[in-house]
C-alpha cells in the first residue's frame, strides 16, 4: 500500500493553487489538515496573543514614566547662577534650601525676576555651588533665617531611577526563567518539554484521497462507509443509524495505515487531526489527559472531522497487568481520558476516531468494545496485483525506460509493503541519477532490490582458501534449493561479500504464498542447512558462517513443534505464544522439554537429509563451485545450467531477480 502522497504539494485535489501556510507553529502535539479558513491551527493563540501580557506590562511602565516625567517637569525649579543665589541669601530672601552634594535647591520668600528673562519670576530654584567656594554658606543661611536640610545620596537619582533599579533584579529573573522555559520546550527537556515546534501544515496541499492509496481494495471498501457518513450524515440519521465511533487499523509496519486514515479524511473533505500516542505522555501526571481533552474539543468545534491516533498501543495497553505501576500513572490517566471522550460522543457530532497499531493483541479490552472502536480493519501486505498498483502510484513522477515491466517488479517482490516498494522506486531512481541516466531502467530496479535486501557490496580481500570455502557453502544452499520438490526457485548466487555475509543465495517463490505445509517447511530447513552440510562433507569442519543459517532453521523447527502442531509427540497444541513466557500461560516444564527435543529431532533429520543429497549429487556441487569461483556471481539460468537441472518457468527482473 502506498505510504506517501504523490500529489504535487503546490496544488489541491481540484487543481487550484493552494494557500500559503501561515508563519506560526502549533504548540500542541497534534497536526491538522483540511481546517476551515481561519481555523488552520484550531483557534490556538497567535504569537501576538501570547505576547499580550508583556505588551501590557511595557505599556504600564511607559505610562508611569510619562507621569513621573510630567510631574517633574511641572514642578521643575529655575536654574540660577551661584551669584544670584548669594545675592538672595544676603537679601534674607531665602526661606529654605535642600543640599544634594554640590547641588542646592530651595525656595524664596518672595518671587524675584529671572536674570536675563524679562517678565519671568521664580520662587523655586536650583544652583551648583563651586568646589572652590570658601564662603561660610551655612552661617549666612542661618543668619538669614533659612531652613537648611539635606537628602541621602541614593535619592539623588530621582524617584524614577530608584523605581527602575529596585525592579531590575526581578525583571532579570523573570526574563531568565521565561527564556529557560522556552528553551526547554524547544529541546523537549524538562517536565513540560513539548518537543521542538513544528511547521504549520498547509491545509490543502497535503490532502490525499483514495487515488493515492493502492493495493488494498478490500480495506477501502470497508472504510468507505465512514467516508459516506461524513459526506452525507443525514442519510443515516433519518434512519436512526450512527457512524462507528472508532475504527482501528491493525497491520504490520509500512502497510499504509496512516496514509489510509489521511485518505479517508481527504476523500470525505473533512478536517484531519493526527497525533502519535507517545506525544501525549509527559512526566507530570495529568498533562496527557489534558491534551486529549483539548484535542477532542478542537475536533468537535470543526465537526465533522477525523481524529487519528498513531501507535495507540503506547498508551492503550491492557491495564492491571503484572507490569502495571498503579492506577495513577500517566499512561493510564491518558487512556482513561480517551475512553471518556469516546463515550461522550452522541453519534450526531460527526467526529470519527481512527487509530493504528502493530500490536492489536496487547490493547485494553475497554478500547475494543462496541461504542469505542466498533470496527477493526486489518491492513495486510499487498498481493501481486496490489504491489503492481502501488508501483504505478510511486512511479508517477519517475521517467521509466522501455525495458521496465512493473508486473515483473511486482512478481519478484513478494512480502514487500507499500513503504518497501516506495523505497525500492526511490533507490532505483537514485541509482539512475548516480550513473547520469535520463530514465530508470530495469537494471536500476534490479540493483536497488539487491542493495535493499542484500546490502551494499564490500570491497574486501578474501584469502583463496576462504573464498573457496564460501563457494562450497553457497553452492550447498543453491543445490539443495534446486533439488527439493516444491522449493522456491533459486534466483541468484554470489560469493561477493555483501553486508555482513561473505556470500548470498537468493530464492523467491513464483507466486504469493499464504500457507505452508510440513513438507515445504522441512525443505526450507534442509536448504538453510545446506551450506553447513557442504562444508562438513568437503572440508570436514563447520565454521561460524553457518550462524544465521542455524538461527533460521531453528526458528522454523521450533514453530513447527511448538506453534503449528507438526509434531506427533507434542500433539495439536500451541505451546509457544507470541512474545510471552509460555510458563505464564500454564505450560508445564515437561511440555517445553518435549518441544526442545522435537526441535532437535527435526533439525537433525533435516541435516542428515541435506548431507545425503549432497553426497549423491557431489558432481553437481563441484560444477556450481567451479562456476562460482570463475564468475563470482551466477544468475538463475547459469545456476541451473551448471547443475544440469531443468530450470523452472518464472519471471526475471532484467538480468537478476533478487529475493
Amino acid at each position: 500500500m502506498d505510504d506517501r502522497p504523490s500529489r504535487p504539494s503546490g496544488a489541491t485535489r481540484r487543481g487550484q493553487p493552494s494557500p500559503q501556510p501561515e508563519n506560526r507553529a502549533p504548540e500542541r502535539p497534534w497536526r491538522t489538515e483540511g481546517m476551515p479558513p481561519g481555523r488552520d491551527d484550531g483557534d490556538r493563540p497567535s504569537r501576538l496573543r501570547r505576547l499580550r501580557p508583556f505588551a501590557v506590562a511595557l505599556l504600564a511602565y511607559v505610562l508611569l514614566f510619562a507621569v513621573v516625567t510630567w510631574q517633574d517637569q511641572g514642578d521643575a525649579p529655575v536654574t540660577v547662577s551661584y551669584t544670584e543665589f548669594s545675592a538672595q541669601v544676603d537679601a534674607r530672601n531665602v526661606e529654605e534650601v535642600f543640599a544634594r552634594g554640590s547641588t542646592i535647591q530651595g525656595e524664596l520668600r518672595a518671587a524675584r525676576p529671572v536674570p536675563g528673562r524679562s517678565g519671568e519670576e521664580y520662587r523655586q530654584f536650583t544652583t551648583e555651588r563651586p568646589t572652590f567656594a570658601e564662603d561660610d554658606l551655612l552661617t549666612r543661611l542661618d543668619d538669614a533665617g533659612a531652613t537648611v536640610s539635606a537628602e541621602p545620596v541614593v535619592e539623588q537619582r530621582g524617584a524614577l531611577w530608584n523605581l527602575l533599579i529596585s525592579f531590575a533584579p526581578i525583571l532579570v529573573l523573570v526574563a531568565f526563567y521565561w527564556w529557560l522555559f522556552r528553551r526547554q520546550r524547544q529541546l523537549g527537556a524538562g517536565p513540560f518539554g513539548g518537543g521542538s515546534r513544528r511547521k504549520p501544515v498547509d491545509p490543502e496541499s497535503v490532502r490525499v484521497t483514495f487515488d493515492d492509496v493502492a493495493g488494498i481494495d478490500e480495506v477501502e471498501a470497508e472504510i468507505s462507509e465512514v467516508v459516506d457518513f461524513l459526506r452525507n450524515p443525514e442519510k443515516y440519521r433519518r434512519l436512526g443509524a450512527r457512524a462507528p465511533k472508532g475504527v482501528l487499523l491493525a497491520g504490520p509496519p509500512g502497510t499504509g495505515k496512516t496514509l489510509l486514515a489521511r485518505a479517508t479524511a481527504g476523500e470525505a473533505g473533512v478536517p484531519f487531526f493526527s497525533a502519535s500516542a507517545s506525544e501525549f505522555i509527559e512526566l507530570i501526571v495529568g498533562v496527557g489527559a489534558q491534551r486529549v481533552r483539548e484535542l477532542f474539543a478542537e475536533a468537535r468545534k470543526v465537526a465533522p472531522a477525523i481524529v487519528f491516533i498513531d501507535e495507540i498501543d503506547t498508551i492503550g495497553r491492557a491495564r492491571g497487568g503484572a507490569v502495571a505501576t498503579g492506577g495513577h500513572d500517566e499512561r493510564e490517566q491518558t487512556l482513561n481520558q480517551i475512553l471518556t471522550e469516546m463515550d461522550g460522543f452522541s453519534g450526531a457530532e460527526g467526529v470519527v476516531v481512527m487509530a493504528a497499531t502493530n500490536r492489536p493483541d496487547v490493547l485494553d479490552p475497554a478500547l475494543l468494545r462496541p461504542g469505542r472502536f466498533d470496527r477493526t480493519i486489518t491492513v495486510n501486505p499487498p498481493d501481486l496485483d496490489g504491489r503492481f498498483a502501488i508501483l504505478q502510484v510511486h512511479v508517477r513522477g519517475v521517467p521509466l525506460a522501455d525495458d521496465v515491466d512493473l508486473h515483473q517488479v511486482a512478481a519478484v517482490t513478494p512480502g514487500m509493503t507499500g513503504a518497501d516498494l516506495a523505497n525500492l522506486v526511490n533507490q532505483a531512481a537514485i541509482g539512475a541519477a548516480r550513473r547520469g541516466a535520463d530514465s530508470v531502467s530495469a537494471r536500476d530496479f534490479a540493483d536497488a532490490l539487491e542493495r535493499i535486501q542484500l546490502g551494499a557490496e564490500r570491497d574486501v580481500v578474501i584469502p583463496p582458501e576462504e573464498r573457496r570455502r564460501t563457494a562450497y557453502h553457497e553452492a550447498g544452499h543453491a543445490l539443495l534449493g534446486m533439488l527439493q520438490p516444491g522449493a522456491d526457485p533459486v534466483r541468484k548466487v554470489t560469493i561477493i561479500p555483501r553486508g555482513r555475509a561473505l556470500g548470498v543465495t537468493l530464492s523467491t517463490p513464483e507466486a504469493d504464498r499464504y500457507g505452508y505445509d510440513e513438507r515445504y517447511l522441512r525443505g526450507r530447513i534442509i536448504g538453510a542447512l545446506g551450506g553447513m552440510a557442504a562444508e562438513e562433507e568437503v572440508f570436514g569442519v563447520v565454521t561460524t558462517g553457518a550462524e544465521n543459517d542455524l538461527e533460521n532453521s531453528t526458528r522454523i523447527a521450533r514453530a513447527m513443534a511448538g506453534r503449528w502442531g507438526m509434531s506427533q509427540r507434542v500433539g495439536p497444541v500451541s505451546v509457544l505464544p507470541k512474545d510471552a513466557d509460555p510458563r505464564l500461560a500454564g505450560v508445564s516444564e515437561a511440555l517445553l522439554d518435549a518441544v526442545d527435543e522435537e526441535v532437535r529431532r527435526i533439525s537433525e533429520e533435516c541435516y542428515a537429509e541435506a548431507r545425503r543429497l549432497l553426497r549423491e549429487n557431489r558432481d553437481r556441487l563441484e560444477a556450481i563451485v567451479e562456476q562460482l569461483l570463475e564468475h563470482e556471481t551466477l544468475e538463475e539460468p547459469e545456476i541451473y545450467a551448471a547443475a544440469g537441472i531443468p530450470r523452472p518457468s518464472g519471471r526475471q527482473l532484467g538480468a537478476t531477480v533478487p529475493a
